[in-house]
């Protein structure tokens, strides 16, 4: 935004501490004048003989006063003046001198460098909240930052891998035309299912990311119910069983965002699980503030290191190997960033027995009379 220029906080300060200062001299010396007239009349009269004088006289005591104090008031006035003016400069530049470290790391950060902190030493004082604030905001700045460079790598890559395969598909067919149409075309098809599902799944988490939706009363079992339900032949056809149990868990936000956070939950516990006889476990419990949504797998044993990884985008466990399920590896990504966008909390832990917890904690609501 464009200012006209106008005068420091300094100078405004110093300004300010002067004129201060000189008021308070004025109105000083005033209580001093007005003190002094309580005592002194206005003339005097001078008794023969007591002076040297042979009649009587009577002399003007507060005019000649008024001609002693008025240049010693005048001058101490001129003193406080530069007085107010040199110190307030000087305080004004000690109390503004953190400020002008926090401006300097403003114009850094606007330059894209995030990396530097004001870490403002001293103790706790109104610009030591704003330099620590503003210290955090950077971090976490920073960090989002890189998460997102991250993740726009890794898209290009998970992207530009069903392009190529597609292109080298198409090459074979052009170069070899005995080559089986059918089997070109399949692979094309799953190729593309696969780009299609990929480019979803990203538009679902910038989606989520910017929360842009609506909001409305949800009752996450219900959500978990519809999930399982959806998912019964996938696991069905895996050998894994899904054991679900809980009350009415109301809670507000988008009822499209978090019925695919627990899709996404409910599908990553049943493909991330044991070649046979798996199980499943979807749990919904209500606490005082808070509605809590839990769903744990059998599976392989995982170490806490790897599972502090899992939410991280495409991110598959302990391989990148794609099965006719295993998803685009954004499945826990958008779990997480639902699960933010809802200003709730998202925590993975691994099973002593082999497998994942995963518990989603979302602010909870009275239930909704239009239920």
């Amino acid at each position: 935004m464009d200012r006209a220029p106008g005068l420091s906080v300094r100078l405004k300060l110093t300004l300010s501490y002067a004129g201060f200062l000189m008021l308070a001299g004025v109105l000083l010396l005033a209580a001093v004048w007005v003190f002094l007239l309580r005592y002194v009349p206005a003339r005097a009269l001078i008794v023969p003989g007591s002076t040297g004088t042979a009649t009587n006289a009577v002399f003007p005591v507060r005019s000649n006063l008024l001609h002693v104090f008025a240049p010693r008031a005048a001058a101490v006035l001129a003193f406080l003046l530069v007085f107010g003016l040199v110190g307030g400069w000087m305080l004004a530049g000690r109390m503004l001198g953190p400020l002008a470290r926090i401006t300097g790391a403003t114009r850094l950060a606007s330059t894209g460098s995030l990396s530097h902190r004001i870490r403002l030493p001293g103790r706790k004082d109104e610009f030591s909240e704003l330099a620590d604030t503003f210290d955090t905001m950077l971090a976490r700045l920073e960090a989002h930052v890189a998460e997102q460079r991250r993740f726009a790598a890794n898209a290009s890559h998970e992207l530009r891998t069903p392009l190529a395969i597609s292109k080298a598909l198409l090459d074979v067919a052009r170069t070899d035309p005995n080559h089986d149409v059918g089997e070109v075309i399949d692979r094309l098809h799953a190729v593309n299912t696969r780009a299609i599902g990929l480019t979803e799944a990203l538009l679902l988490l910038s989606r989520a990311d910017q929360r842009s939706f609506t909001r409305e009363h949800v009752d996450l079992s219900l959500m978990a119910e519809e999930a399982t339900e959806t998912l019964l032949p996938l696991a069905e056809k895996r050998d894994v069983t899904i054991e679900t149990r809980g009350d009415i868990a109301p809670t507000i936000g988008s009822q499209a965002l978090l019925l695919q956070l627990t899709t996404n939950l409910v599908h990553n516990a049943i493909v991330h699980n044991l070649p046979a006889q798996g199980t499943v476990w979807v749990d919904i419990s209500v606490r005082p503030k808070t509605v809590v949504l839990t769903v744990e797998n059998t599976g392989e044993k995982l170490t806490p290191e790897l599972v502090s990884t899992l939410t991280e985008p495409f991110q598959r466990g302990t391989e990148r190997v794609h099965t006719d399920h295993a998803g685009v590896g954004l499945g826990l990504a958008i779990v997480r960033t639902i699960t933010q966008a809802h200003d709730g909390t998202l925590t993975l832990t691994p099973r002593s027995a082999g497998g994942v917890r995963v518990t989603v904690e979302l602010p909870a609501t009275e239930p909704h009379s239009g239920r």
